[in-house]
This record gives structure tokens, C-alpha cells and sequence, in this order.
């Protein structure tokens, strides 16, 4: 069951209530559900956590203007060509919650992968050098 809910979102990020927030709040907890285990965090932080991904995540939908004038019309927006969290405030929030690294780790695609190399010579794995 998800932890952030459409209130906690709407204490952080100004919300069209027209936009349905389900899709944000699910990828949000997803992510921090592959993160709890060993992140360490209490329910309350995976909660903040949760809440600040989900709003990182309504940005895809919703960018944030960065500058806006009347006279003729015009507006920026917040955006990046990129898929890591750091595209807006709130992934970066998420990540600095995150005290474990586990979202930075996982928004730069650096997974902990265990693995195992050989350091020895070619004959001391039990493989005979013919003479």
C-alpha cells in the first residue's frame, strides 16, 4: 500500500487537481519499496521519501515555470532531456531524504552488482601448461 498520499503531495507541489496523481504515487512506490528493505529507514521517512518522488515524478506531467511575463505572453519550463532524479527540486529532495544513496545510485543506473575476478596466473586454475 502506498505511503504518500494526494495530501502529502499537495503540501509540497502545487497540484491541477484535473491531473490524476495515481500513476506518480505508484512509480514512487515502487521505487521506494525496491529501496526499504535496505535503506534502514523508518516508515515516516520512507514516507517523506515516497511523498517527494511522487512529486518529482508529477513534474514529467506538469513541468514547473521557471519564468513567466504577461506582455506579449511567455513562459519557461523546468525540463531536462534526462531520466535521472535531478531533473527537478523534488527528485533532488528524494535523494537527499535518502540518506542510504540508494536513489542517487539508482537514478545515475549505478546498481550494486556483486562480482568476482581473477587475479591469478592462467595455470593456477587447474588448467595444465603444456610444455
Amino acid at each position: 500500500m502506498p505511503r504518500a498520499t494526494p495530501s502529502s503531495i499537495a503540501s509540497i507541489i502545487e497540484l491541477d487537481e484535473t491531473i490524476g496523481l495515481v500513476p506518480f504515487i505508484s512509480a514512487a512506490h515502487s521505487l521506494v519499496e525496491e529501496i526499504a528493505v535496505d535503506s534502514g529507514h523508518t516508515e515516516a521517512r520512507l514516507t517523506l521519501i515516497e511523498s517527494w518522488l511522487a512529486a518529482h515524478f508529477y513534474t514529467v506531467r506538469d513541468p514547473r515555470t521557471t519564468s513567466e511575463r504577461a506582455g506579449p505572453v511567455s513562459a519557461n519550463y523546468q525540463s531536462a532531456v534526462d531520466l535521472g532524479l535531478a531533473t527537478s527540486h523534488y527528485g533532488q529532495m528524494a535523494m537527499v531524504l535518502d540518506t542510504s544513496g540508494l536513489l542517487a545510485a539508482m537514478s545515475q543506473n549505478r546498481r550494486r552488482v556483486a562480482s568476482v575476478s581473477w587475479l591469478g596466473r592462467e595455470d593456477d586454475r587447474g588448467v595444465v601448461a603444456e610444455e
